[in-house]
C-alpha cells in the first residue's frame, strides 16, 4: 500500500480525540471513582462514540446525532443486562434489537454510521456477567463517554470543508450553463463538453461515495437526491442536443430563447444553496410554451417541419429536464411553498402528500420490508449471527463471551466469500496483536505506571486504523488495547491475549456458517433482482406516461413503485461496491445497467410531466401506446433473463429492431389535433430505442455469474 493512502487528516483528529479521552475516562472512572463497571463502560463507550461512530453535517447535526446514539446506547444497555442472566432469552431478544439496530440505517446517513456503536451497548452487557444493579454504574460510564466524547468531537474538529454532496450539484449545474452559454454565442469547444462530463462524473461521486444515501427523511433530502439524478439526466440530454447542433445561433430566435432561458436556470439553481436569487420557472415555462406554440403554427407539409420538430424536441427536453431540477433545489434549499413540496414528494419521490412529514420513516421501512432490500438482507443476517454468537458463547462457556460477539460483527459481511476472507484477516491480526501485546508486556511488566504509559499510544493506533491502514493492523490494535485495559483492571499478563484469540477464531466460525446460510451470494444477488424489478416497473410507468401524454390515460401515471425501486437499486448497488472478496461483474457493466434503469424512469417522468391533452383515439396515437407497451415487454423479459437466469439467456432476447419496429412518421399521419403530443411521443421513445440493444450484454452477464455456485 502506498504511503499517501495511510495519511488520513481526519483519522489523525479522530486518533488524537480518542488517545485524549479514552484513558482519561477510563483513568477517571477505575482509579478515582474506583468503580469496575463504569470504567469498562466509559472506556468501550469512548470508543464506540470517537471511533465506531463517525456523525457528518453541521455542528447541530452532530449533536443530534451523538445525542440520539446515547439514548439509543442507554436502551439497549438497560435489555442488554436484562437478558444476560440466560442465554436463550439473550439469543431471542438478540434478533429484534440486531435487526432494528441495523434496519434504521434506512433513515440516513448519521442512523447507518451510529449502528456499530450503538451494538456495542447491547452487546458488551448482553454477553458479559452483570446484574441490573450494575445499570446505574454502567449507565453512568455510557453517559459520561457520550457527553465527554460530543464534546471531544465539537471542540477537536477541523472546520467542515461544507457539503460535498451540495458544492457537487452546484459545480454540475453551473458547468452545464457554461456549455450552454459557450454554444449560444457559437463558441462552444471540446474542453466544455469535457468540463460538463467531469462535474457530472463529480457529482456522482459524491452521491455513491458511501455506502448508503448521503441524504435522510424529510422531502428536503429527497428533494435532493432527485436533484442529482435530474442534473444527470439534464447533461445527457442537453449533451445529445448540443452535438446534433453545436452552434446556438443559426437556430431559430424561439428555440434560441429556450435554451437561454434554461441556461439562466441553471446558473440559478447553482447559487441557490449559498442564498441566490431563485430560477425563474415562470420565465422558463414561457419559454417552452412559446416553443410549442411556433411549433403548432408551423405547417405539417412544411419540407423542414422534420427538423424543426427535431430541434424542438431536444430544446423542450432540456428545458423540462431543468423546469423539475429547478423544483428540487427549491426545495432542498427549503425555498418552495409548501404545497409545492408537497405535490412533488407525492408525485415525484414516491412519498403520498399526507405522509412526507409525519410518517417518512414509516414509508421507508415499508419500501425496504422485502428480500428485494439489501439493507432487510443485511439486517436479518447480522440479527442472526449475533443472536448465534450470544448462544454459542455460553454453550461452550468462553472467558469472555463479549469477545466472541464482538469478533462475530466486525468479520460479518454481505457475502460469505468475503467474510470468509475478512475472517482470516481478523484472526491474524488478533495473533498479531497478541504477539505485540505480550512483548510489550514483557518488557514493561504489568506494573500500573507502564500500562498507563501503553494505553493512549495503544488507542491512538487502534483508533486511527479504521479507514486507513489494513483490517488486520485494526485487529492488531485493539487487541493490544483489550490487554492493557484488562491487565489495569485485572493484572493477569499475556494470557488476556489468548483469550481473546480463541474467542475471535469463535465468532469468526459463527459469521462463516451465519454467511454460508444466509444469502451466500450477499448483495450480488440482492442487485440482480433490483436491477430487475426497476427494469420492470420502469416499463410499465413509461406505457402509463406514454399514453398519459396522449390523451388515452385521465387517470395521472404513478411513479410511487418506479421510485421505490430505484432506490432499491441505489442502496443494493451502494452495498455491493462496498463488499469486500471478489467482484466478478465489471463496474462498468454494473452502471450500464443503472444507468439504464435511470434513462427509462426519466425518459418517464420528463413525459408524465406533460398536460394530458383532450383527445380521443387516433391511429397514431394508438401505433405509439401500442410501440411503448412493447418497450414495456421487452424490459419485461429483460427482467427475466437477471432473475430467472435458467431459464432463458442474451442468445433468446430478440433485437430491439425486431421486436419493436419503427413506426412510420408521426407528422404523415397524425392530425392536426394531436400533432404536437404525438410528436413529443415519438421523439422520446426513439430517443431511448437506440440503448436498448446495449443493456443484453451486462444482462446477460449477470445472468450467467448468478449460474456460478457461490463458492466459486
Amino acid at each position: 500500500m502506498a504511503r499517501g493512502r495511510w495519511w488520513s487528516p481526519a483519522a489523525a483528529m479522530r486518533a488524537v480525540r480518542a488517545m485524549v479521552v479514552v484513558p482519561g475516562l477510563f483513568a477517571l472512572t477505575d482509579t478515582v471513582i474506583g468503580d469496575l463497571q463504569m470504567a469498562t463502560f466509559a472506556a468501550f463507550g469512548g470508543f464506540a462514540t470517537l471511533v465506531l461512530a463517525s456523525f457528518s453535517g453541521t455542528r447541530r447535526d452532530k449533536v443530534v446525532a451523538h445525542g440520539g446514539l446515547a439514548v439509543a446506547g442507554s436502551a439497549l444497555l438497560v435489555v442488554g443486562t436484562a437478558v444476560n442472566s440466560s442465554a436463550w432469552i439473550a439469543a431471542a431478544v438478540t434478533l429484534p434489537v440486531v435487526f432494528v439496530v441495523l434496519f434504521a440505517g434506512i433513515a440516513g446517513t448519521n442512523a447507518a454510521a451510529g449502528g456499530t456503536a450503538a451494538l456495542l451497548a447491547y452487546v458488551l452487557p448482553a454477553a458479559s456477567p452483570g446484574t441490573m444493579d450494575m445499570v446505574g454504574s454502567r449507565l453512568a460510564g455510557w453517559w459520561l463517554a457520550s457527553v465527554v466524547g460530543t464534546l471531544a468531537v465539537l471542540l477537536l474538529s477541523p472546520r467542515p470543508p461544507g457539503d460535498r454532496l451540495r458544492a457537487a450539484v452546484a459545480t454540475s449545474a453551473a458547468t452545464l450553463a457554461d456549455r450552454l452559454d459557450a454554444a449560444l454565442r457559437g463558441a462552444g469547444t471540446d474542453a466544455d463538453r469535457d468540463a460538463a462530463a467531469t462535474a457530472k462524473h463529480e457529482l456522482l461521486a459524491a452521491f455513491t461515495a458511501t455506502p448508503y444515501r448521503p441524504t435522510g427523511l424529510t422531502v428536503a433530502d429527497q428533494a435532493l437526491a432527485s436533484l442529482v439524478g435530474m442534473l444527470e439526466w439534464a447533461t445527457a440530454v442537453i449533451g445529445d442536443g448540443l452535438r446534433e447542433y453545436p452552434d446556438l445561433r443559426a437556430v431559430p430566435p424561439v428555440e434560441r430563447d429556450l435554451f437561454a432561458a434554461t441556461r439562466d436556470a441553471l446558473r440559478r439553481i447553482a447559487t441557490l444553496h449559498t442564498g441566490g436569487p431563485e430560477p425563474d420557472l415562470a420565465q422558463l415555462h414561457g419559454a417552452i410554451r412559446a416553443s410549442v406554440a411556433a411549433l403548432r403554427r408551423m405547417p405539417a407539409g412544411d419540407g423542414d417541419f422534420a427538423d424543426a420538430v427535431h430541434l424542438a424536441f431536444h430544446a423542450q427536453t432540456g428545458a423540462l429536464t431543468v423546469r423539475a431540477a429547478a423544483v428540487d433545489a427549491l426545495i432542498a434549499a427549503r425555498r418552495a411553498d409548501p404545497a409545492t413540496a408537497a405535490e412533488q414528494a407525492r408525485r415525484w419521490y414516491g412519498l403520498p402528500a399526507a405522509r412526507a412529514h409525519r410518517f417518512a420513516v414509516l414509508e421507508l421501512a415499508w419500501r425496504h420490508a422485502n428480500l428485494r432490500s439489501v439493507w432487510f438482507v443485511n439486517s436479518v443476517r447480522g440479527a442472526f449471527a449475533l443472536a448465534a454468537a450470544v448462544l454459542v458463547a455460553d454453550l461452550v462457556g468462553v472467558q469472555h463471551a463479549f469477545w466472541v460477539v464482538l469478533g462475530t460483527l466486525s468479520v460479518l459481511r454481505t457475502n460469505a466469500a468475503g467474510t470468509g476472507s475478512t475472517a482470516l484477516r481478523a484472526l491474524l491480526g488478533t495473533v498479531l496483536g497478541f504477539v505485540v501485546g505480550a512483548a510489550l508486556l514483557l518488557v514493561v511488566g504489568t506494573g500500573p505506571a507502564a500500562l498507563w504509559v501503553a494505553l493512549p499510544i495503544a488507542v491512538l493506533v487502534a483508533a486511527y486504523a479504521p479507514g486507513t491502514l489494513p483490517f488486520a493492523a485494526g485487529q492488531a490494535a485493539f487487541t493490544v488495547v483489550v490487554s492493557v485495559l484488562f491487565n489495569l483492571l485485572v493484572p493477569v499478563g499475556w494470557s488476556i491475549g489468548v483469550v481473546r484469540i480463541e474467542d475471535v477464531a469463535i465468532g469468526c466460525a459463527v459469521s462463516l456458517a451465519v454467511g454460508a446460510l444466509f444469502w451466500p451470494r450477499g448483495a450480488s444477488a440482492v442487485v440482480g433482482d433490483d436491477v430487475a424489478d426497476a427494469f420492470r416497473e420502469g416499463g410499465r410507468y413509461l406505457a402509463q406516461s406514454v399514453n398519459w401524454a396522449l390523451g388515452l390515460r385521465h387517470q395521472e401515471p404513478e411513479p410511487a413503485r418506479a421510485v421505490a425501486a430505484g432506490l432499491r437499486l441505489d442502496d443494493g448497488v451502494r452495498g455491493l461496491l462496498a463488499e469486500r472478496g471478489r467482484q466478478h461483474l465489471a463496474t462498468q457493466q454494473l452502471w450500464r445497467l443503472v444507468g439504464g434503469t435511470i434513462r427509462l424512469r426519466l425518459t418517464a417522468q420528463s413525459l408524465a410531466s406533460l398536460p394530458s391533452p383532450d383527445a380521443g383515439p387516433d391511429p397514431v396515437g394508438d401505433a405509439l401506446s401500442g410501440q411503448a407497451a412493447q418497450v414495456a415487454d421487452w424490459f419485461d423479459d429483460l427482467a427475466d433473463l437477471l432473475v430467472r437466469p435458467g431459464a432463458t439467456g442474451p442468445s433468446r432476447m430478440p433485437a430491439v429492431a425486431t421486436r419493436i419496429p419503427t413506426l412510420m412518421p408521426v407528422a404523415a399521419a397524425a392530425s392536426t389535433a394531436t400533432l404536437p403530443c404525438t410528436l413529443w411521443v415519438e421523439q422520446h421513445l426513439q430517443h431511448i430505442r437506440p440503448a436498448l440493444d446495449t443493456l443484453v450484454e451486462p444482462a446477460g452477464e449477470v445472468a450467467r455469474l448468478r449460474r456460478i455456485p457461490w463458492w466459486r
